[in-house]
């Protein structure tokens, strides 16, 4: 059954990390089906609306394990992982002004992190880092690899 949750992402920095963190955590659990998104500007937040289902828990069901995706554990980076972070970083709130979109939409600072850490070369290898689905790797697989090379 689908479900809906209203989460509000405040821009003033002494909210942001926690809204987003919040909202990151949200969506490592759950199935999104459908994001809608509204700016208040009057009260200067995001409105993000998400409809998901609960991913099951596996244990009723027998599958083949999923493999565990990439994830950077540490936020320590060499210089080579901070050059790589700092574009793609750069790349993000660039493509968020572009689209009118709140940067987590295109990657969270954490895939970005592990991205920079993984180093994948082909868009096969974005799929096995945790955060990278088909749409993700669709809109924007192309241009992180792109960053990647020319770092």
């Amino acid at each position: 059954m689908m479900k809906v949750k209203i989460f509000k992402i405040r821009l003033p920095e002494e909210f942001l990390y926690d809204d987003q963190r919040a909202l990151d955590s949200f969506l490592a659990t759950r199935e999104i089906i459908k994001v809608e998104t509204a700016f208040v500007n009057d009260e200067n937040y995001w409105s993000v609306v998400l409809y998901f289902e609960e991913l099951k828990s596996s244990q009723n069901t027998v599958k083949d394990p999923k493999t565990v995706k990439y994830s950077a554990d540490s936020d320590e980076l060499n210089t080579d992982e901070e050059k790589i972070l700092d574009a793609l970083k750069f790349w993000r709130s660039e493509k968020a002004r572009e689209q009118n979109l709140p940067t987590y939409f295109i990657a969270t600072n954490k895939e970005l992190l592990s991205v920079a850490k993984y180093k994948p070369a082909r868009k096969e290898e974005l799929l096995d880092i945790k955060g990278f689905g088909k749409h993700k790797i669709e809109n924007y697989g192309a241009e992180i690899l792109e960053i990647l090379e020319n770092v």
